[in-house]
């Protein structure tokens, strides 16, 4: 892929929704190599598919010959970041963000480009903000922020809306913006990326810069412009967040969601999203896309929810899952590659309430929920109606080793001795 069309890709292929100036935005993405960044909070201790999607098109522009620095936000995640949220983020402890900081980075290399001439520059926001004394920050950073823009941006008024917003939160976008200005002091980074729900952040980093220049007695020439680029945020048809499932968020990492669910997640997507992302988390040709779309919905959903999960978790990791949805659906008779837990013999050995199994498995959320879909007649155990909200299951059951249960029509787990 050539440095002339970057830009025309990425918006053919829906990654676009709105930056600071289009006309010269296009002309960096589409022109000689610069420097451009994405922001990560470790709030998690994985990456989710909105985080994905971004590391997407980091990856495009890595390849367009452009150079990429990922900022995992060690400092900020600290604070938490207001935008999109009704209540105040949990707060983490520094030794909870230092650790989630390692595993976010360590997901990331399997998008990106970290190794060869172009590798990613991954930095912490904390290497520069801890550092700077509360006083001499709000000083040199703070003064430069209008309270009452700020409570007027979106990212503030909506959390205003919903129940107060702390002088805590308040401290995020100040922060975000001095990295923006920092990272181009230091690398010489003029373009930031990110969802939508970045786009107040970003507009204050590219503000503030142009505010510290325009008072700076330093006489290093330093880049008049920065300039932001957001995708935009994958919403359901109901406009609801997509990557939310009955267990909570769609997670990258297997121990958090199983390869499995992650093909089940985006196989049951309504057919109208299947086009877009096979756009946006694919490589497949655009004719191919559109082709396979509008012949076979059905083929181009498992197509799609194939080539995601080989993307993330690897093809092995790919083709087992296929395997295991074969043997569901009855076209062959392995069972080795189902989602499964192991429990303790001892904990079945003298019987155990099935209720209770589900729950303590993570099959079922909680023991109302399960007794509720058991009086529904939604679970069966090894292909038969569980009939009863107080039936056990003990050795005999186990005799194969494992039981199967089944939730609805397409939720299953293996549950191991």
């Amino acid at each position: 892929m050539g440095v002339s069309n970057t830009y025309e890709l990425l918006e053919q292929r829906g990654y676009i929704y709105q930056s600071t100036d289009p006309e010269r935005v296009r002309e960096l993405v589409n022109g000689k190599p610069m420097v451009f960044y994405l922001g990560i909070d470790p709030t998690a201790d994985s990456l989710h598919i909105g985080h994905f999607f971004a590391l997407m098109m980091f990856r495009y522009l890595q390849e367009a010959g452009h150079k990429g620095i990922l900022l995992i936000g060690g400092a900020t995640a600290l604070v938490g970041d207001p935008s999109g949220k009704s209540d105040m983020r949990r707060m983490l402890s520094k030794q909870k963000v230092a650790a989630n900081l390692e595993e976010v980075k360590e997901l990331a290399k399997k998008f990106i480009i970290t190794t060869g001439e172009n590798a990613a520059i991954i930095t912490n926001n904390a290497e520069w903000i801890a550092p700077y004394s509360y006083i001499d920050f709000m000083r040199d950073i703070g003064i430069h922020f209008n309270v009452n823009k700020m409570l007027s941006a979106e990212t503030y008024s909506n959390r205003i809306k919903e129940g107060g917003l702390t002088f805590l939160e308040m401290a995020y976008m100040p922060m975000q913006a001095y990295d923006f200005v920092h990272l181009n002091r230091e690398f010489g980074c003029v373009l930031q990326i990110g969802g939508s729900d970045q786009w107040g952040n970003i507009v204050a980093g590219s503000t503030l810069n142009r505010k510290l220049n325009n008072v700076s007695e330093d006489e290093r020439a330093y880049d008049k412009d920065l300039f932001g680029l957001t995708c935009p945020l994958l919403m359901t048809k109901d406009g609801k967040k997509m990557g939310k499932t009955e267990s909570g968020t769609l997670w990258v990492a297997r121990e958090k969601t199983t390869p499995y669910d992650f093909y089940q997640y985006f196989y049951n997507v309504d057919d109208e999203n299947v086009e877009l992302l096979l756009k946006l988390f694919t490589r497949l040709e655009l004719d191919r896309i559109k082709s396979v779309c509008s012949t076979d919905i059905v083929a181009a959903k498992k197509l799609m929810a194939y080539e995601i999960t080989k993307l993330v978790h690897g093809k092995e990791e790919a083709d087992k899952v296929v395997d295991a949805v074969s043997t569901l659906f009855g076209k062959n008779d392995s069972v080795e590659n189902l989602p499964f837990v192991k429990v303790p013999f001892e904990r079945i050995s003298n019987g155990a309430k099935l209720v209770d199994l589900l729950v303590e498995v993570g099959f079922l959320p909680s023991r109302s929920e399960a007794r509720r879909m058991i009086d529904q007649g939604a679970i069966t155990l090894d292909g038969e109606k569980v009939g009863s909200i107080d039936q056990t299951v003990g050795k005999s059951d186990f005799g194969k080793g494992y039981i199967i249960v089944k939730r609805g029509k397409k939720n299953f787990l293996k549950i191991e001795v």
